[in-house]
């Protein structure tokens, strides 16, 4: 569910009118805030908590308490004196010195670059009713924590909104705080979601409140939805203890040609990592020996003369597309228009479609386009649209489900909410990641799942198996590879079921 602030605070008021308290909201959303920061960095560390007077930065207080009981070395820093605050922050001051039973010094300075433990910074400075530009104080502790972001490789955690964002429309004010995870309270605000404040959100989180059922929110179809591990874990049913490798998809991937083997490699790897039950890889004659040798021993590398074979061999869903080339055009179109099968038709297939778009009206099944934006931009007009209105205005015109890449993956089909992934990290932006993602979404598809559902699931898990290949195996941004990700693609599967955020 995606509000406006102003929604946010009529919930708020709902619910305050059934009798729950603004005190239980607060111990609810800091406990979670502190759930989350401890699922991004299981090892405490050394945490600083920028807080303001309102409830905002009480909730930051509660989460601090709970980090604080996690071992993590926590350092308040409050940007208005105490005798300002709202009285429920004072008493979660109070109760955080109780708790902690330390002096909390502001003058002891966490942020020590020699210091390798975990760097955590809670912007707990404005919540949903601040507008206009930033004001001092406020408007100096932003800077303090960019600062840290920048020098001192600090982590910085907004929470509910970054200090300075507007929760409505995503503009961002002077010096707004850089966050690289915003932890939404309850349900995302609509400014979170906007092109312009990708950059400024970073990975989305969405903590939420018992005291804030979805239902509260809007009793119709929503307009659009935020993908998060609690609503998606519900598409993936436990396996029955008595299946077998037929019931989990015999997926066919048509994919690489000379010079671009590795991307058959890591779509084929991708999908036997996400639970496929059987694997074909169809390649051409000239590159089979290459391809055999290289791919795992589960997947059948599969020579052809024609990839026209395709056609007659018994499967559930197709992969077509990562490292094809442009040669055999002509094969590859008839298995995009005439294949009733299920199909993802990424990278060099997209681009043969986009030569003759029509024939998306006259595939004979269900097919799931997975373009970034420059793909995107070869398929459509997509100038001077936002990225939301170029995927519902493709899927109206064409009977597609759209997943459209980039640093807020969006997925949309005619008559389904659009739906934005939450998962992610800057250090996809490497080459390989598209074909893994092809991989995820077919071996998903040949589980049962519709395109749609497979689309946010498969986007959920690269993303996610790309945080735990950096905050839990020592990969960095510049490091991460698409190879790193299916190691962790088993984790990534455990957690969503899970729940995590």
């Amino acid at each position: 569910m995606i509000v406006s602030c102003d929604e946010m605070k009529a919930l708020e008021e709902k619910a305050f009118a059934t009798g729950v308290t603004a005190d239980s909201l607060m111990e609810e959303a800091g406990l979670q805030i502190g759930q989350a920061v401890s699922q991004f960095f299981p090892i405490p560390g050394r945490c600083a908590v920028y807080f303001g007077k309102g409830h905002n930065g009480g909730d930051a207080l509660v989460a601090a308490r709970h980090l604080a009981k996690q071992g993590w070395k926590i350092e308040l820093l409050p940007a208005f004196p105490k005798n300002t605050w709202s009285e429920l922050t004072v008493e979660k001051y109070d109760r955080f010195r109780t708790a902690t039973e330390s002096d909390q010094n502001p003058a002891v300075k966490l942020y020590d670059r020699h210091d390798t433990r975990s760097f955590a910074v809670l912007d707990g400075l404005l919540g949903i009713g601040a507008h206009g530009p930033l004001r001092e104080p406020v408007h100096g502790a932003a800077i303090q924590i960019n600062k840290l972001r920048e020098t001192d490789n600090a982590q910085v955690f907004a929470i509910d909104i970054p200090t300075g964002l507007d929760g409505d429309t995503g503009e961002a004010s002077q010096d707004c705080v850089v966050a690289d995870f915003t932890l939404a309270i309850g349900f995302a605000k609509r400014g979170l979601l906007a092109d312009k404040a990708a950059n400024f959100t970073g990975r989305l989180a969405v903590l939420p409140l018992e005291g804030l059922p979805a239902q509260q929110a809007s009793p119709n179809v929503p307009d659009a939805v935020v993908a998060a591990g609690k609503s998606l874990r519900e598409c993936l049913p436990r396996r029955k203890f008595d299946s077998h490798k037929g019931d989990y998809g015999r997926v066919g991937i048509v994919a690489g040609s000379v010079g671009t083997t590795g991307a058959a490699v890591m779509t084929a790897e991708a999908a036997l990592r996400a639970g496929a039950g059987l694997i074909t890889l169809f390649v051409t004659v000239d590159i089979y020996p290459v391809l055999a040798a290289a791919c795992a021993p589960e997947i059948m590398v599969h020579p052809v003369e024609s990839y026209r074979e395709v056609l007659k061999t018994k499967l559930d869903v197709i992969a077509i597309g990562p490292g094809l080339g442009k040669r055999d055009a002509g094969d590859i179109l008839q298995i995009i228009v005439e294949s009733p099968l299920p199909m993802v038709v990424d990278a060099d297939a997209l681009n043969l479609v986009a030569a003759d778009i029509a024939l998306l009206g006259r595939c004979a099944g269900k097919r799931l386009l997975t373009p970034h934006p420059g793909e995107m931009a070869r398929l459509f007009d997509t100038k001077n649209f936002t990225r939301r209105e170029i995927a519902e205005k493709f899927t109206r015109q064409f009977p597609v489900t759209l997943l459209l890449k980039g640093s807020r993956t969006i997925i949309a089909e005619k008559g389904l909410p659009p739906s934005y992934n939450t998962t992610g990290s800057p250090g996809m932006a490497t080459g390989g990641m598209g074909d893994t993602l092809t991989g995820v979404c077919a071996a998903l598809i040949g589980q049962g799942l519709s395109c749609y559902d497979a689309a946010r699931v498969g986007a959920w898990i690269c993303g996610h198996a790309a945080e735990i290949a950096i905050y839990e195996r020592s990969m960095s941004e510049e490091s991460l590879a698409a190879s790193d990700l299916p190691p962790a693609f088993g984790k990534a599967f455990k957690q969503l079921r899970g729940g995590c955020f």
